[in-house]
């Protein structure tokens, strides 16, 4: 169902809709380029040991996003090429680690999108206290439950909760697809001040400070502001 949707538009609707979405550090980099997917999340909070990841892995669902709880460690990589590997092979659209990867250059071969804080040689030095697959996990602050809809592109990664994904997703689509036709008809020789009737927002503003440019586009039905 989100396939072609944008996580920009998805963070304008939400405003919109009065909906907490929730986003990922920008510190959260894609190992390769032009990581973009999307899917009910698999959470999982890893505990030093490869056992649970791989339960994780075990449980989900096709089309699901993995997404791995490592606190945000610096010292150490906690999914490598093996676990990617067996992640694509079940058949999931994506990884999201608050933490480190390893393994970059078979990653990339591999092919299969994940966001990482970035690479680390040394993988985990000791197991700490076992977690249960599928409970929600903390990314940076950021609740992510089982389900949840994780959508991720060039801008980064946001969490759409999982009751709320469906509206959110029809709403961020038909944005995209205002904002798509604005772009084509300033492609075709038409200025965006000209399409917001931006002329008549200024003369109105002379009359009224308090008018805000998102007011009067709200009252023209255009996009371009939240």
């Amino acid at each position: 169902m989100s396939d072609s949707v944008a996580t920009a538009a998805l963070a304008d609707v939400s405003l919109r809709l009065d909906v907490a979405l929730g986003m990922a550090p920008p510190a959260l980099r894609p190992v390769s380029a032009e990581a973009v997917f999307s899917g009910p999340a698999v959470p999982v909070a890893h505990v030093g040991s490869v056992d649970v990841i791989l339960m994780a892995i075990d449980d989900a669902a096709p089309g699901s996003v993995l997404v791995v709880d490592n606190g945000g460690r610096d010292d150490e990589a906690c999914v490598g090429d093996l676990l990617t590997l067996e992640a694509s092979k079940a058949g999931l659209a994506g990884i999201v680690i608050w933490g480190r990867h390893r393994d970059t250059a078979q990653l990339r071969e591999i092919a299969l999108p994940v966001f990482s804080l970035g690479a680390h040689p040394f993988g985990p030095r000791f197991a700490r206290a076992p977690g249960a697959p599928g409970s929600p996990v903390s990314i940076a602050g950021t609740v992510v439950r089982a389900g949840d809809l994780v959508v991720a592109d060039d801008d980064g990664v946001v969490f759409a909760p999982a009751d709320r994904a469906e509206e959110l997703v029809a709403a961020a689509l038909a944005l995209q697809q205002l904002e798509g036709s604005q772009a084509e008809r300033m492609r075709a020789g038409e200025t965006l001040r000209t399409q917001l009737d931006f002329a008549a927002f200024r003369e109105a503003q002379r009359t009224d400070p308090t008018l805000t440019l998102r007011a009067h586009l709200a009252r023209i039905a255009k996009a371009i502001e939240v």
